[in-house]
């Protein structure tokens, strides 16, 4: 009989059963052929296969089916035997002649050898005399479980099928480690059809789910569809469970609380499945879903302390049994949903106890932290001497590795009555310090103030103090902060090293709070001598920082070039401050933009990124964000869309050492606001000012990181028609307060240039004022200067101005604001009447706008010079980039194409192109959508059709 109870299971296979249908067709014909069907376990092969046999059946072909198991390895010609059908009791006098010998066979008449190539010629004439009756199609499945001989006569009817009217197919479970069947299956490639089945894709199990329950899945079922992976019997089963538990509604709904768990049946049909496995091989295998999806055979002895030699035979099995298999050095179940059904086949209180032993076992042998600490959240037993001692030795380190798991951990064993004060200490330092490492102020000062009224070592108490008041500071209470930094450096047990380091975040404070950059400097150089003195390294850079800090606010970049390269010198390689290395290199860039050396700017920027890069942390977001910025003014916007689009939505805040806070996130969201209203792309912009004006302002660097926010939203003001509002909003930048860094010349052309437009002076003077202001503090003269004159050209009509401003970054750059400039120095010729000049500089704006994708500055442009009479002529615009295919692709798009083309991995494009992984990550994932295509293969192909290079992209 087939096996075709599932008719459903080889949805999206049409191009496979083609192929089965083919050779039944050729079949009919007398021509005989052999299929290899492989696949893994459950992924539907015998279903498929018997549905394409249906129709053989039906055109009166004789169909033989047999299955092997671990069994048959065991019996001579067992699955040959059983598929042909050779009994004792059969009515075929052949098939009972052949049982009839094996029964009587007498061992002083044959050998073992003898007797199983004599036996093997009987089989093959068996199925040759079949074969000349009526045609004849022979099934082995799983062979990968058959016996030797029954491979041996599997091979010799191959060989023979090509003479007869003979279709011979074999159903594999890839993965398997046996010689004799690797060697068939490469035989088979040879004479006949390899078939290699895959998993479904989510259109297809979406109509498997649709046929299985009669209408669509609603979207809790179809994420709870998406467990299977793809493997359409564990679909059906999957499915099977919840309609048999009454989970399914009529409309394909489901209730999402049945996320949380597998169905009871279905993970009882699983476990089933583990009868052909020997009752100690199954034992392993439930206790190594107790540590996760993977896992080391090194864990799994520890845990059922035995010897690894003793688990040989056992992981084998399983590997052998397709319920394994080996990732580098780690064994890992094949499929998610076999660790589930045997995890959650244990009762939850039998779980608790084996996760407690294995965190007690796994830290006995110096397991890594993280491990031991995932079975003791498992477990959740808090409370024994053993794991709060544990928790209280690893907090630091574990703190480093899973701040999450640290804090849960660590609040779990403070909740309970501690009976050492000691331990307590340890414990609250540690949830203090992890609690502020992840922006919850609130709670780490609460916290820090505990653990300073327990703290009896000196290191800890400082520690706490300094945690204390960067909290403080971080939540926007400067005041409280200053005065417990100001506690702390009056207490007269602070070792050296930590009133060096207190020092230096008193600077910062001050600076935010006061914004007396003359104090800030005294104690900026004062926390410099202590560390000097102590010899610490980050105490001195932090101090270097602050002071580069308060020269740029000053505008004193020269200055503040000499004070962060001195930071990075001080700093050096030492591996234990990188976060500071790489934010004073994102000071770096940031001076060398102020600074208008461009270049530099970029090269520093690429080298950052070649520090860390495995590192997923807030130093690259500030990285992606530094980068972003840069390539804006630039005009690279694609790239810097990129940049922001890696950048990790979650991160609400960024901190390090006080130095950042919530502004990042602030400008992540400006900066796209801009780049997409300026692009006319109208709802992602005001998604982006949505989310950006919806973060509050509580500390300086709130209010430094929000320029960019602020532009955006003026200019969207600009689109809707509402010039006044925008002119209110950017003239808000003007109230730069003291200490704060602010860049406000970057946009007062545009306040100016509104400002006259809808008649208010007043609003342009203060711009220009402002701008001066600004132009005069800085040293040298740069990027401020430019604006400057750029602001006196649009007030006074003075196109000499303006071709000063843009002769100056025509010489220097950024393309953008020379984009600017030009547009209003076309605008103010045109006024004047020059209109051949005006047409030509308009021309050259527009051409730049093009390059960015600026639709929305084109649009305005030709407005203002309409006004007066002036069009660009025969010239026309470029026509918009396509939104799909190749050509839709940037030219980083390309390259990185190429390099995917040249077989190039996500790390190494990331290491030559001086991107984090992430932003690769995100430009694979636009030039997929792009292409409409699904996989990095279909990338290389297309690249290769269009010859992309990767040094030109």
């Amino acid at each position: 009989m087939l096996p075709i109870d599932r008719p459903n299971v080889w949805v999206g296979r049409e191009s496979e059963l083609a192929v089965l249908h083919a050779a039944v067709g050729a079949l009919g014909r007398g021509l005989g052929s052999v299929v290899w069907v492989e696949g893994e376990a459950g992924i539907g092969k015998s279903s498929m296969v018997a549905a394409a046999l249906v129709t053989a059946r039906d055109t009166g072909c004789q169909v033989l089916w047999g299955t092997a198991d671990q069994l048959f390895q065991r019996l001579p010609l067992g699955v040959m035997l059983d598929c042909l059908r050779v009994r004792s009791g059969s009515p075929d006098p052949r098939r009972a002649r052949i049982a009839a010998f094996l029964r009587d066979r007498r061992p002083g008449l044959f050998e073992p050898d003898d007797l199983a190539h004599t036996a093997i010629e009987m089989l093959v004439a068996l199925v040759d005399e079949s074969c000349t009756e009526r045609a004849t199609v022979v099934v082995v499945d799983d062979i990968q479980w058959a016996d030797e001989a029954s491979l041996l006569v599997w091979h010799r009817l191959a060989v023979a099928a090509e003479q007869l009217p003979l279709l011979l197919i074999g159903i594999c479970r890839v993965g398997t480690g046996r010689r004799e069947v690797r060697e068939l299956r490469a035989a088979t490639g040879r004479r006949g059809t390899v078939i290699s089945l895959g998993p479904l894709n989510e259109t297809d199990v979406t109509a498997l789910v649709t046929d299985l329950i009669g209408v669509p899945p609603g979207p809790v079922l179809t994420e709870f569809a998406a467990r299977a992976m793809g493997n359409p019997l564990y679909v059906c089963e999957l499915v099977d469970a919840l309609i048999r538990e009454r989970l399914v509604g009529p409309a394909g709904e489901l209730p999402e609380t049945a996320l949380d768990h597998i169905p009871f049946s279905y993970a009882a049909a699983l476990n089933d499945r583990l009868g052909v496995l020997p009752a100690r091989t199954a034992q392993m295998l439930r206790t190594a879903s107790l540590l996760g999806g993977e896992f080391r055979v090194t864990e799994l002895a520890a845990v059922l302390d035995v010897p690894a030699s003793e688990l040989a035979e056992s992981v084998q099995d399983t590997v052998s049994a397709g319920l394994v298999v080996s990732v580098g050095r780690e064994l890992a179940f094949r499929h998610p949903l076999i660790r589930q059904a045997l995890y959650e086949g244990m009762p939850a209180a039998l779980r608790s106890a084996l996760h407690g032993e294995a965190a007690r076992a796994l830290a006995e042998t110096g397991a890594d932290p993280l491990r031991v600490a995932q079975q003791l959240l498992a477990a959740d037993q808090p409370g024994s001497d053993w794991a709060r001692g544990w928790v209280a030795r690893t907090a630091s380190v574990l703190v480093a590795q899973a701040p999450g798991i640290a804090v849960e951990l660590l609040q779990r064993e403070l909740d309970r009555p501690l009976p050492d004060q000691d331990d307590q200490q340890i414990l609250l330092v540690g949830l203090a310090r992890t609690l502020l490492s992840m922006g919850r102020h609130a709670e780490a000062a609460t916290r820090a103030r505990q653990a300073l009224a327990l703290a009896a070592e000196p290191q800890h108490h400082a520690e706490m103090y300094w945690v204390l008041t960067r909290a403080l500071f971080s939540a926007g209470d400067n005041d409280r902060a200053v005065e417990a930094v100001r506690h702390a450096l009056a207490w007269p047990e602070l070792p050296a090293l930590w009133r060096a380091r207190l020092l230096a975040m008193l600077a910062m404070f001050q600076r935010a709070s006061t914004g007396d950059l003359d104090a800030a400097d005294a104690t900026a150089r004062e926390a410099l001598a202590a560390g000097e003195e102590a010899a610490d390294q980050f105490s001195m850079a932090y101090a270097l920082i602050d002071l580069w800090l308060t020269h740029s606010v000053r505008r004193d970049h020269a200055a503040a070039l000499s004070h962060v390269d001195r930071a990075l010198d001080v700093l050096a390689e030492d591996p234990e401050h990188a976060n500071l290395r790489t934010y004073s290199l994102d000071a770096r860039v940031f001076t060398l933009q102020n600074l208008e050396r461009w270049p530099e700017a970029e090269s520093t920027l690429r080298y950052r990124r070649t520090l860390s890069p495995d590192r997923n942390d807030s130093g690259q977001v500030t990285s992606a964000l530094t980068a972003a910025v840069l390539l804006y003014w630039l005009g690279r916007w694609d790239d810097a869309m990129a940049e922001l689009d890696a950048v990790d939505l979650d991160a609400t805040e960024i901190t390090y050492a006080g130095l950042r806070e919530r502004g990042p996130m602030m400008l992540r969201h400006g900066v796209a606001a801009m780049i997409t209203s300026r692009r006319a792309e109208r709802s992602a912009a005001d998604e982006h000012l949505r989310a950006g004006l919806d973060l509050p302002i509580a500390t300086i660097s709130d209010r430094e990181n929000s320029d960019f926010l602020l532009a955006a939203h003026a200019l969207t003001a600009e689109q809707d028609g509402n010039p006044h509002a925008a002119v209110s909003i950017l003239s808000g930048m003007l109230n730069r307060r003291p200490g704060e860094m602010t860049l406000t010349h970057q946009w007062l052309p545009d306040l100016v240039r509104i400002a006259l437009d809808v008649g208010d002076h007043s609003a342009a003077v203060a711009a220009l004022r402002s701008c001066q202001s600004e132009a005069a503090a800085e040293v040298p003269p740069a990027r401020a200067a430019a604006a400057r004159d750029r602001c006196r050209g649009l007030l006074n009509r003075d196109p000499a101005a303006l071709r000063s401003a843009a002769a100056h970054y025509r010489k220097v750059g950024p393309s953008v604001p020379l984009a600017g400039t030009l547009e209003d120095l076309a605008a103010t010729l045109a006024g004047s009447g020059d209109m051949a000049e005006a047409r030509l500089v308009l021309n050259e704006a527009v051409d730049l706008y093009h390059t960015f994708g600026a639709t929305w500055d084109i649009r305005r442009v030709e407005n203002r010079l309409r006004q007066h009479g002036v069009r660009r002529g025969v010239r026309g615009g470029r026509p918009p980039r396509p939104t799909n295919g190749w050509e839709a692709l940037t030219p980083t798009e390309r390259r990185v194409a190429a390099m995917i083309a040249e077989g190039r991995s996500t790390p190494r494009i990331a290491q030559d192109l001086y991107l984090s992984r992430r932003t690769v990550q995100t430009h694979v994932s636009h030039i997929l959508g792009k292409l409409d295509m699904r996989s990095r293969v279909e990338i290389a192909r297309e690249a290769l059709r269009h010859g992309a290079d990767a040094a030109q992209g």
